[in-house]
């Protein structure tokens, strides 16, 4: 009995034990970005011009500049982690990265899953077609077939504008897992028009034959970029926040944004 007793004692004072390493453990993140040395950034990379593959197969752009800039004013090795957009939250939330940063938009969404610093770039949905198209306007669209990418803030404009998606060819856009692979559907008339962020969509005309498209005045309403963290990641997000206000008033994030942004 005596030895019954004493494994009764040490299963409980086990499970004490275990118990109360949990409740220690629930809050960990904060405190291993304490001491950690590196932050791992998730990114599409082909969004150009905010983290993209270049021609070298190096990592550049707007974002990118301004990351390792970070990285440098917080002593911090910036890593970045080329991910499926679609599952970007997924991979924020597992550990896998520690920061979404490659125009990450400001959604109702976003604001109740994740941590986010102050919006650092203005942003807004548009509509690109092909100028021999004769589509000018939203309403042109009925019909038609719009693409954009999966799970990004332009699906999400289009979603939420139901009296437009019940116009539209089969009633919901077609979805890729990139903007390029979407733009090369819209060139060679896949589809008939395609939603995407304004930064990458003229950064993406500019380095082609801007003649063979057409932006229309109609959009989907302004946004704001942010860098996105983990929930309960607050002292990252800080840290970040305070270093990219001071890159804006010591005008190094001017700087970088007149490289991208002529």
């Amino acid at each position: 009995m005596k030895i019954n007793k004493l494994k009764k004692f040490t299963l409980v004072l086990t499970t004490i034990l275990c118990i109360n390493g949990l409740v220690g453990c629930s809050n960990t993140s904060d405190k291993l970005d304490e001491s950690k040395e590196e932050i791992v950034i998730g990114y599409d990379n082909t969004f150009v011009p905010m983290g993209f593959l270049d021609e070298n197969g190096e990592t550049s752009g707007f974002d990118v500049e301004i990351a390792k800039e970070v990285g440098k004013r917080l002593n911090m090795n910036i890593k970045f982690q080329s991910i499926d957009w679609s599952m970007k939250e997924a991979e924020l939330n597992s550990g896998n990265i520690d920061a979404i940063w490659n125009g990450y938009t400001l959604t109702e969404e976003r604001r109740l899953n994740t941590s986010y610093t102050d919006p650092y770039l203005d942003n807004k949905q548009i509509i690109v077609t092909l100028k021999d198209s004769n589509i000018n306007t939203k309403s042109d669209l009925s019909g038609k077939s719009v693409g954009t990418q999966s799970d990004s803030s332009g699906m999400e404009a289009i979603l939420k504008d139901t009296s437009f998606v019940e116009t539209i060819k089969n009633k919901e856009p077609i979805l890729y897992d990139t903007f390029d692979k979407a733009f090369r559907d819209l060139e060679i008339g896949r589809i008939d028009a395609l939603v995407a962020d304004e930064v990458l969509a003229r950064y993406y005309i500019s380095q082609k034959d801007e003649d063979i498209y057409n932006i229309l005045e109609e959009d989907f309403g302004k946004e704001a970029f942010v860098v996105g963290f983990r929930k309960d990641n607050t002292k990252l997000r800080d840290k970040v926040n305070s270093a990219l206000n001071e890159m804006k008033n010591d005008g190094t994030f001017d700087e970088i944004y007149s490289k991208w942004f002529k």
